[in-house]
């Protein structure tokens, strides 16, 4: 008897701490947000081809599981269902630069209008951003820091951001946009760049150090500098280059004490060897770059963050003007640019660089399209998911978004889109994402559901 007795109370107590253990995790995910989606077939981010039907669980901004098999959503959960149909999941689309303050609005209204104005259309613009299935973007030049912690907070839906802040410019560089009647300056006087944060002007090592830092405090994951001449600057030709080695490497130091990096602007050859002597770890345009410097990046493990710049017959500047001569003379080394940076294994990044124009900026999706003259679809795809995903991590401990991205796989954050088809077999489909993105999921957030 004394053995039943206790047989009994050890029973009876796994009973109870059965029960209490069910109790508990049914009130640790009690409210707590799941997302279940049914019979679709997944690109990861990574492979080359979609996955047989599989269902995956979000729970929280996390993805939990993702599996061929039925899933069970935590007891308690508030679950919300998607019958994939067969659709496509994929990972949220990284535009690996942008400019989210300048996109959308004209030139001469970024350089003249009240800078509440140009955040409100930034506002907009981020919102439109993130319905065109990009989720993440790393910024880099502008006064965006005010809109990353509007989007953070869930004051206005809009891509992650990875803000460079004030682009670090010499004078008369390519983020110098004085008049000429404002030159010289007055000693202590700041240009209206420099005041909304959208540029910082520095001409000696000590001076962009301090620049550098004051980015880094205002919360920039990376630096962005200008290194040569530009497009859209209207008094520094193309081929000229911008800042010595010491200065460059003053601002590389500063970086990489907060456990970044820098990033610079720069097309020809001779800006981007003095970046990488500078310890420079990623190049943005590039497209004048001839064969040996491409040679350098790949040996020294240097990024390439290219955009598809072709003369579409589109542009923000007149015909014949200063600015559009610029456009087309760096347009016509895209190709090669992209050639080469295939023929060495360059590590390379997808990005639009939209400015001045809300078509332009609306066209990001068909951006991605323009891969296909140099990728296949499985290529492109990997590039701007999770290839721009391993450039976003550079940042190191000052990522705000700590976690995995740009993949569909167990514990990854949950950044997602549900395509109206295979974007593997048909890349155009994401050139239309209203009519053919589905679901539109951020941070484990629906933002977009046109199945219900």
């Amino acid at each position: 008897m004394p053995l039943i007795r206790t047989a009994a109370r050890i029973v009876a107590s796994l009973a109870a701490a059965a029960a209490l253990a069910t109790t508990v995790r049914a009130a640790d995910t009690a409210g707590e947000r799941a997302l279940l989606f049914e019979n679709v077939r997944v690109f990861t981010g990574t492979a080359d081809r979609l996955t047989p039907p599989q269902n995956v669980l979000v729970v929280g901004n996390l993805i939990r599981t993702v599996s061929p098999a039925p899933i069970e959503p935590p007891a308690g959960a508030a679950v919300t269902r998607i019958d994939g149909g067969g659709r496509t999941l994929m990972p949220g689309l990284i535009d690996a630069h942008t400019h989210l303050m300048f996109a959308t609005l004209p030139q001469v209204a970024l350089l003249t209008a009240d800078i509440g104005y140009v955040q409100i259309a930034a506002g907009k613009g981020a919102t439109e951003m993130l319905l065109r299935g990009f989720t993440s973007a790393r910024d880099l030049g502008g006064p965006v820091f005010g809109l990353k912690k509007a989007i953070d907070t869930g004051v206005i839906p809009g891509p992650r951001i990875w803000p460079a802040g004030a682009f670090v410019s010499q004078s008369g560089g390519h983020g110098d946009f004085r008049l000429p009647t404002e030159v010289p300056a007055r000693p202590g006087d700041w240009s209206y760049g420099e005041r909304v944060g959208a540029a910082a002007i520095a001409d000696d090592p000590d001076t962009v150090r301090k620049r550098v830092r004051e980015q880094l405090q205002l919360g920039a994951s990376q630096v962005k500098l200008m290194a040569g001449g530009g497009i859209s600057s209207a008094f520094d030709p193309l081929d000229v280059t911008q800042y010595s080695v010491a200065e460059l490497r003053a601002a590389v130091e500063a970086a990489e004490n907060w456990g970044t990096y820098v990033t610079v602007h720069a097309y020809t050859p001779r800006a981007v060897r003095q970046a990488i002597e500078a310890g420079v770890q990623c190049i943005d345009h590039g497209q004048l770059l001839d064969e040996a410097t491409a040679k350098l990046m790949a040996e020294k493990g240097v990024w390439w963050s290219l955009q598809p710049f072709l003369d579409d017959g589109t542009a923000a500047f007149p015909e014949g003007s200063p600015n559009r001569i610029k456009q087309k003379q760096m347009q016509a080394g895209t190709d090669l640019a992209y050639r080469l940076a295939k023929k060495y294994g360059i590590r390379t990044a997808f990005g639009v660089d939209a400015l001045f124009d809300p078509k332009a900026a609306a066209r990001q999706g068909e951006w991605l399209v323009r891969l296909l003259r140099w990728y296949t679809p499985a290529e492109a795809l990997r590039m701007a998911t999770a290839g721009n995903a391993e450039l976003l991590a550079l940042s190191g401990p000052r990522n705000p978004y700590p976690g995995l991205l740009g993949v569909v796989a167990k514990g990854a954050l949950a950044d997602l889109l549900l395509v109206d088809g295979d974007p593997l077999a048909n890349l155009a489909l994401l050139a239309d994402p209203e009519k053919n993105l589905a679901v539109i999921v951020k941070d484990g957030q629906v933002y977009k559901n046109s199945l219900r």
